[in-house]
């Protein structure tokens, strides 16, 4: 059986637990490019099958290490500027986080400090304001392809069938 026909059955719900869809998706992701994985994250995010992107982002933000909060956080604070983000966070009560945004950059230490709520609200606020934060957070998440497990297995699935149809299209 390939490997399309193994994610075909998995996504269609014709058999696999949680772990055969893991597994199956470790497997995708060591033969798709990362623009595919990328792409199939985009369609998740923007999936009205799956919970708002700016849930998934808090997600996988709580999931990540400092650096890929770092990293994330730093996205978002680009389509919001460090301005903005520190209002956003002052506004929901959290001025230790809001100081950590305030210099533009976050390190890891300061994105440790950045609860995955606020997160959410940002992500938010980025979306509103720019649609292409979706793109850019789903390219960062795909070069962290075992974290992106974390984002709940319909949207695993969801995932998992974009990448099939994109490799029967290839």
């Amino acid at each position: 059986m390939s490997l399309l026909d193994d994610l075909g059955k998995l996504v269609s719900g014709s058999g696999g637990s949680g772990a055969e869809l893991h597994a199956a998706y470790d497997e995708a992701t060591r033969n798709v490019s990362q623009g595919t994985l990328a792409e199939g994250l985009t369609h998740t995010f923007n999936s009205p099958e799956t919970p708002p992107f700016e849930q998934m982002l808090a997600g996988l933000f709580k999931q990540s290490n400092p650096d890929q909060k770092a990293g994330v956080l730093n996205q978002v604070l680009g389509t919001l500027g460090s301005g903005q983000a520190s209002s956003i966070l002052a506004s929901l009560g959290l001025s230790g986080a809001a100081g950590a945004v305030a210099g533009g950059a976050v390190s890891p230490q300061q994105a440790q400090q950045v609860p995955p709520q606020a997160v959410e609200e940002l992500a938010k606020r980025a979306a509103a304001k720019n649609p292409s934060i979706v793109d850019q957070a789903a390219g960062f998440y795909a070069q962290h392809p075992t974290l992106v497990k974390s984002i709940g297995a319909g949207a695993l699935a969801l995932l998992m069938s974009r990448i099939s149809q994109s490799r029967r299209q290839a």
